[in-house]
């Protein structure tokens, strides 16, 4: 069984469980029909994922790893907000009719702000960091900008990561760790996603940096599960799960902003089907 599955498994099992329900509350998401979407959630919901034992792909419904590792990189690498620079049509729901979703997500990774080394965005700001002063307890990037929030079409569900740097005993490369913290993960549609892509950029900016990557935490304020996504869920984890697949990064790439989704390979990835169509709550 692959772990990302057994670490699923559980979490919906509690939130089905143990969780508590917004139905009938004022709540901000509606269905395509206009009708409320209501959930049923768990608060302050912590993973771990050791990514020098195994990477943390789903085998209980299949993800599509290409289109994930477009979007991190469209977010982290092209620092973009326009859904034109988008090869999947996730984002369609947010976009105006220029194709941009404001001033969220990509674009707060690309504004260049003023340190005492020069102007760097968030991101060159980590890899310099990680390259001289790996040790920093400063690390970090932050795309939860309230002055920005009234001209983003959507507010960043997964908002912050917080690099740290250990050195593990009979080693000589040095781990890097991160925080990934989210405010809000809809299980069904998102959670495998978000924790693959999130493992993926864990580990580019690990070789980038010349270091191991190692473990992922993934924070999750409000973890939920659609009223319309209940019984799918519940078809899901009663699936057989299978071993997870053998992850690899092509190890020519030095540079952050040379990776491409096609740098990237997954061997034996065997996995279930998405479970027909998903509705999605906007």
């Amino acid at each position: 069984m692959s772990y990302a599955d057994d670490v699923f498994i559980k979490m919906c099992q509690d939130i089905l469980e143990n969780g508590t329900s917004t139905e009938g509350e004022k709540v901000r998401p509606v269905w395509e029909d206009g009708t409320p979407a209501y959930t049923i959630k768990k608060f302050g919901v912590v993973n771990r994922y050791d990514l020098r034992k195994e990477f943390p792909a789903m085998t209980l419904r299949r993800t599509a790893l290409k289109s994930a590792m477009d979007e991190i990189l469209w977010i982290w690498q092209k620092k973009s907000n326009n859904i034109h620079d988008l090869h999947s049509h996730i984002w369609d729901s947010w976009a105006d009719e220029d194709g941009s979703i404001g001033k969220a997500y990509g674009y707060q990774l690309g504004v260049k702000h003023q340190y005492k080394e020069g102007m760097m965005d968030q991101v060159d700001r980590v890899l310099y960091d990680l390259k001289n002063n790996p040790y920093s307890r400063r690390i970090m990037t932050n795309i939860y900008v309230h002055e920005d929030l009234h001209e983003m079409n959507l507010y960043p569900c997964a908002y912050s990561m917080t690099f740290n740097v250990t050195k593990e005993p009979g080693k000589d490369k040095l781990t890097l760790n991160a925080i990934l913290n989210q405010r809000s993960q809809d299980m069904l549609t998102a959670n495998g996603w978000n924790v693959m892509q999130y493992a993926v950029l864990l580990h580019m900016v690990a070789q980038v940096s010349g270091l191991e990557a190692g473990e992922l935490v993934h924070v999750i304020a409000d973890a939920h599960i659609y009223d319309r996504h209940v019984d799918a869920v519940r078809e899901i984890i009663t699936r057989q799960p299978y071993d997870a697949p053998r992850f690899s990064l092509d190890p020519a790439v030095t540079d952050f902003y040379a990776f491409t989704p096609d740098s990237v390979r997954l061997e034996g990835y065997q996995a279930h089907p998405v479970p027909g169509t998903i509705p999605v709550a906007v």
